[in-house]
């Protein structure tokens, strides 16, 4: 019997942020306003193809290992809608695959964002509290990217 495992996990983080649908948009299909917000700070990789079967790549040495993330576009509707799959590595490790869905919904004060994940933690790589948690800061710098300016349309 291998250490193999395979956790599956789904969870679902809402926000509102006061910026139209469009401009929340924005954030996640420009390259430059993405790095505001998304992944580790400092020196990292990124690639952004921002597009229906198109790809994102990212890398990063944080805490002295080396993660990275491989993206592909599933389905984009303009200011609604986001969904794509991924893979996370540390080390050459993979550690989950995921399919994530972003829905922007607009309301009086800007937009609504709903936030599902739903992944597979292999061999105990990740946890799902963890990625949950990590994801939850990721959007909160989105927030705070947007509140400086990020993605005017």
């Amino acid at each position: 019997m291998s250490d193999r495992s395979a956790t599956h996990s789904t969870f679902v983080i809402e926000r509102d942020y006061d910026a139209a649908p469009a401009r929340v948009f924005a954030a996640w299909a420009n390259a430059n306003a993405k790095r505001q917000w998304f992944g580790a700070p400092g020196e990292q990789e990124h690639e952004l193809d921002f597009r229906e079967g198109g790809r994102e790549r990212f890398k990063a040495a944080v805490g002295g290992a080396v993660y990275s993330y491989d993206a592909l576009y599933e389905d984009i509707v303009a200011d609604e809608r986001i969904v794509y799959t991924y893979n996370m590595h540390r080390d050459g490790a993979r550690m989950s695959v995921s399919v994530t869905t972003v829905e922007l919904l607009a309301d009086d004060a800007g937009t609504h964002l709903r936030y599902t994940e739903q992944g597979v933690f292999l061999d105990g790589e990740d946890t799902p509290e963890q990625r949950e948690h990590g994801t939850k800061e990721m959007l909160d710098k989105l927030a705070d990217a947007l509140a400086q300016g990020a993605a005017t349309v």
